[in-house]
């Protein structure tokens, strides 16, 4: 199976990461991009996109847990 990747050239402001991340877990993400027949650049930046169209006021996923007050966070409502 062929794996889409963007034409050269036509990522904007592209960059390089450098996370480090559980093996298990990057291991995952490459299979999920290789059945979706992409590079796991490009399966990032589709998942990026996708997340950002579920973002709460805080900036984050809906599903991403809230904090805890007690954790250094003030519990004052946004104006």
């Amino acid at each position: 199976m062929s794996v889409e990747r963007l034409p050269r050239g036509t990522r904007l402001d592209p960059q390089k990461v450098s996370w480090l991340i559980a093996g298990q877990k990057k291991q995952s993400f490459e299979r999920m991009a290789r059945a979706g027949g992409v590079t796991a650049s490009v399966f990032l930046e589709r998942v990026t996109a996708h997340l950002e169209e579920d973002l709460t006021d805080r900036g984050v996923p809906s599903w991403w847990p809230v904090p805890d007050p007690k954790d250094g966070e003030l519990p004052i409502d946004p104006a």
